[in-house]
């Protein structure tokens, strides 16, 4: 894709051969910023988590929103058994029955949803993206993510198990998705400013640790709601949402307490809204021309993120339909995969130190393709085979998406951070219909829900495939 000799000259730094890294933070040569700011600013992606992992992977939308609580009750009561259990539509018997066919449509339409959250994400991350660098507003902007993330986990709880309510609660949560990218953009802009050249890569795995393990705990926190209401009672699905939004209030707290302003950078030119995706075509032509090495890492980025987002997004869907798992199995599955990509992305930060991000995520990627293959090749080993190889895949997904935000800012001017990060959430978005795609078209193929792994390991080893043809200054150990 590019040669080393296709970026511009880069000015030798004492930790990494970048033009970026050796301004990281508050100088050329910084001083570390207090252990409190960095703690504090770690604990945005721990305040966040009950939307990931709550609201939008293991329990909001998996268990109530794509359920059969929001099928038409006559569609609902067909697939009713006579030994009082519905229907399995992983089995072919059932797989063209009215019901199963309402199950599939909720799900392709949450997907719809997804699509145009992932537009909107596209048309806006970039151009506010220029706006936080040149006007020093990121602070300003997170912090109005954040409310406005929590208003919008409040509003669930409006949300009635019927299907005339699927559309208000699908729109909420992908505006949620929207909000939550736009606040990540700058959010992943100030880890320049809370790091130094030789703790980047423990600090960004510090960020996405404490996330995957408050995720655990905002699952702990919820499982009361959900056993002492129960699984089918529409109130404690209301109930979870008002916890998660307290949650994110709570937690966020820190950051804004703790954590500075940013500077306004001189170099990032101060213009209109409309007039920052000028600005941002010519600052694209200029990146493909001075650093085509971060230019052609955001596109292999794109692909390969897109995977790892597959993995979250359908595991649970292949844990309950695919292997059988019951509504606790996914909770404790859930629980397990937080707490498992927790420990390992804290644990890959300081590794990513030492060998390099670039290194670190072809060995994370290497994993998750290897164990997907495994899923589906011994699937017939039954659940024992997604409890060890489905966790082993979580154990990759968080020190891969770690290190890439950290080599990002390795690679990437103080002065433009918040551009580059929101060419980096609109490039994942950009991609994001590649996972559903896949997942949808090989289960369309063959029949199975199982044959969906393979579909989100094909869009992994395609993303690793450009990574490998991207050539990024080599690292050098602190």
């Amino acid at each position: 894709m590019t040669s080393e000799h296709d970026s511009a000259p880069l000015t030798p730094p004492t930790v990494a051969r970048t033009g970026a890294l050796g301004q990281i933070g508050r100088g050329v040569d910084p001083e570390p910023a207090p252990r409190k700011v960095v703690v504090s600013w770690a604990m945005w992606d721990w305040a966040m988590q009950p939307f990931n992992t709550v609201i939008l992977t293991f329990v909001w939308i998996a268990l109530y929103l794509t359920s059969r609580q929001f099928l038409d009750p006559a569609v609902r009561e067909s697939g009713l058994l006579a030994d009082g259990s519905y229907m399995n539509c992983n089995q072919s018997e059932y797989m063209g029955s009215a019901y199963c066919q309402g199950l599939t449509d909720l799900s392709e339409w949450w997907g719809w949803a997804n699509f145009a959250a992932g537009i909107l994400i596209l048309i806006l991350a970039p151009a506010l993206g220029q706006q936080v660098d040149a006007r020093g507003t990121k602070k300003k902007w997170l912090i109005g993510a954040t409310i406005a993330i929590a208003l919008i986990q409040f509003a669930l709880f409006f949300v009635e198990a019927d299907p005339k309510y699927f559309w208000y609660g699908a729109l909420a949560v992908a505006i949620g998705a929207v909000v939550s990218e736009i606040g990540n953009v700058s959010y992943y802009a100030m880890l320049s400013e809370v790091s130094t050249p030789q703790t980047v890569g423990r600090i960004s795995g510090l960020g996405w640790g404490l996330g995957y393990i408050g995720g655990v705990v905002a699952l702990v926190v919820c499982i009361p709601v959900l056993f002492g209401l129960g699984q089918d009672n529409p109130l404690s699905y209301k109930l979870v949402a008002v916890v998660c939004a307290i949650w994110t209030v709570v937690f966020s707290i820190p950051m804004f307490r703790n954590v500075p302003e940013s500077p306004a950078y001189a170099e990032a030119e101060k213009v209109s809204f409309l007039r920052s995706y000028v600005v941002l075509a010519k600052n694209l032509a200029k990146l493909f021309r001075t650093n085509r090495a971060t230019f052609w890492f955001l596109l292999a980025a794109a692909v390969y993120r897109d995977g790892l987002a597959g993995v979250f997004a359908f595991g649970a869907v292949l844990a309950a339909q695919g292997f059988g798992f019951s509504f606790l199995e996914v909770i404790i599955f859930g629980l397990a995969a937080n707490l498992v990509a927790g420990i390992s992305t804290i644990i890959a930060g300081r590794i990513d130190d030492v060998i390099g991000p670039r290194n670190l995520i072809i060995i994370a990627l290497c994993g998750l393709v290897a164990m997907a293959f495994v899923v589906f090749l011994m699937r017939d080993l039954g659940t024992i085979v997604f409890w060890i190889c489905g966790l082993l895949l979580c154990a990759f997904v968080g020190p891969a998406q770690a290190a890439s935000r950290g080599l990002l800012t390795r690679l990437t001017p103080p002065s433009m951070q918040g551009e580059i990060f929101g060419l980096y959430a609109t490039t994942g978005r950009v991609a994001s219909f590649l996972a559903p795609l896949a997942w949808s078209l090989f289960l369309a193929w063959f029949g199975g829900i199982v044959y969906g792994v393979l579909g989100i390991a094909t869009i992994l080893l395609i993303g690793l495939i450009l990574l490998l043809f991207v050539k990024l200054p080599p690292h050098v150990r602190a």
